[in-house]
């Protein structure tokens, strides 16, 4: 089953997060939300490569528990 998040990631945290996917053996995806077109999240260029300034969709079809309490940390809070 497909699971989607909404996260908040600025520069200081991507190598967190890009190492953290890197360590799940399954696919992850984000992209700027709305936008067309999505890059692999275990990227850093890729991810240095959105806009850091709005949310992000975090799409995945796996679980791994400390990879989900890292994006329940950057969770986008509503505004």
């Amino acid at each position: 089953m497909s699971k989607s998040k909404l996260i908040r990631l600025d520069a200081s945290r991507v190598n967190d997060f890009v190492n953290a996917a890197s360590r799940c053996g399954f696919d992850i995806d984000i992209t700027n939300r709305g936008r067309v077109g999505a890059v692999d999240a275990k990227s850093y260029l890729g991810i240095m490569g959105l806009d850091l300034t709005k949310d992000l969709e975090v799409r995945y079809d796996g679980e791994d528990e400390a990879f989900e309490a890292l994006l329940d940390s950057l969770a986008a809070k509503a505004e």
